[in-house]
């Protein structure tokens, strides 16, 4: 019996939630066949199996959360199915016998499977086998010890829910990992080592708080209104609280804002409609900004674990905000600094369909250096975005739109978008963060003097 637990989705997150399954018990299932669909707190992926045979047991119902690491389908390979068909029909006391661990598999027979962070194949297979060896083994003496080569999810959570910090920690991990048995020796010691409190008449324990989904619509006492009904919080929603709410608590931020006569650019890009689709004004902004962070690279670095510095990066990999069903997502654009806007353009545009159609891999949603946010699309000319941590700034793109504008003495309609940047007061001050937002809005201004000065590899319009 082959035991297939929930992997590594290459986000840093612990858990998800079971969609829907895509097989049943008893389900011929063949490798890298899609098992069942998770959501994570960025997108839903398929799920595919590492084994071939058929479904013994669906581990969780749809709907549940499921830890990473848990397992999560156990497979009967034909071998297997074959030994249960040989054997005697007496011998009802070996269901009450624990199944030994296991033989693990060779490490080359692996599928390939193309899980973002998740693989069956030779180096993938290894870290997945290390960490259900890792769990199940525990601290059974002289168990040879397979660790896995990073800081499981697992790990850092239950270290996060107890407030132990893994940086103080001596790892026993082979290659210095922390491992669990780590954080639980250390949870040990610290129950072992905290003074004893003087006893006291217990009082009665305060019942907790009951959570969104708990709670009952009814009269509000603060406001006297009914409260109508209860919502809870998607789990995108919740993670787009929390890293808002961190950006907003640990970054000291700052805003400057310009107008900006955008004419120029609107007519040039009308006159590359006439032989085609012309690239989009997002992609023309975007590839602005990237022209501008080559010569401020700390606006697309990021402030180091200990506060002390900034990290500047040899490249940049561009987010974007993506209005999707789901909720604000931030598709990236790796090494974007490398991209024509052509380029750029076709990747907005095939990013941003994915997002929409809840089949962007987890890959594409992380990693970001630096992030713009077109909120003009949404109809509207400013925002006070909040800077998608760990970035230290964001550009934002207000709508073009006809406004009075004085040329030359005299009161002309011009096309007009307003552009905002936030950014990260540690990290520079408001006299680098304009002259950046300057350079923008001045290629915006006059786009021909940008493009006869810019890389010829990089433009391409």
């Amino acid at each position: 019996m082959k035991v297939f637990a929930l992997p590594d989705l290459g986000e840093g997150l612990a858990d998800a939630e079971l969609v829907r399954w895509l097989v049943a018990v008893g389900d011929t299932v063949t490798v890298d066949q899609p098992i069942a669909e998770v959501e994570t707190a960025k997108s839903v992926v398929e799920v595919p199996s590492p084994y071939a045979g058929v479904v013994a047991v669906c581990h969780g119902e749809e709907g549940e959360t499921i830890l990473v690491g848990s397992p999560l389908l156990e497979v009967r390979e034909d071998a297997d199915a074959d030994v249960a068909a040989a054997a005697p029909a007496a011998a009802p006391a070996a269901e009450t016998v624990e199944a030994p661990e296991p033989e693990p598999e060779p490490v080359a027979a692996g599928s390939g499977a193309v899980l973002v962070g998740y693989g069956t194949t030779d180096h993938a297979t290894a870290r997945r086998r290390g960490r259900t060896t890792q769990r199940a083994a525990g601290v059974t003496a002289g168990a040879p010890s397979r660790i896995v080569p990073v800081v499981s999810p697992v790990v850092r959570a239950l270290a996060h829910t107890h407030g132990i910090d893994l940086a103080s920690l001596t790892p026993s991990g082979v290659g210095g990992v922390v491992t669990r048995r780590d954080v639980e020796a250390a949870l040990a010691a610290a129950k072992a080592t905290a003074p004893s409190a003087p006893a006291v008449p217990a009082a009665p324990a305060a019942p907790p708080a009951p959570t969104a989904a708990q709670r009952e619509p009814g009269a509000d006492p603060r406001t006297g209104l009914d409260i109508a009904s209860v919502i809870p919080f998607s789990r995108l929603r919740r993670t787009v609280a929390e890293t808002m709410t961190r950006s907003r608590s640990e970054i000291p931020e700052a805003t400057v804002w310009v107008d900006v006569d955008a004419t120029e650019l609107w007519e040039a890009r009308k006159a590359l409609g006439r032989s085609g689709k012309p690239p989009s004004m997002l992609a023309f902004v975007s590839r602005f900004a990237l022209s501008a962070l080559a010569r401020h690279p700390e606006l697309g670095g990021r402030v180091t674990s200990d506060g002390d510095g900034i990290e500047v990066f040899s490249g940049v990999n561009l987010g974007f905000a993506a209005d999707t069903p789901r909720g604000l997502l931030v598709p990236v654009i790796r090494r974007a600094d490398r991209a024509s806007i052509r380029e750029l353009d076709a990747e907005l545009g095939r990013l941003s369909a994915a997002a929409r159609d809840g089949v962007l891999p987890p890959a594409d949603l992380t990693g970001s250096t630096f992030t713009v946010n077109n909120y003009g699309s949404l109809g509207v000319d400013g925002s006070a975005a909040i800077i998608n941590h760990p970035e230290v700034a964001i550009l934002g793109i207000g709508r073009v739109i006809e406004r009075p504008w004085v040329v030359d003495g005299a009161v002309v309609v011009r096309r007009i978008v307003q552009l905002s940047l936030v950014f990260d007061h540690r990290v520079t001050d408001g006299g680098v963060a304009a002259r950046f937002l300057r350079e923008i809005a001045d290629a915006i201004e006059s786009p021909i003097a940008f493009l006869a000065v810019e890389a010829p590899g990089t433009v391409n319009a």
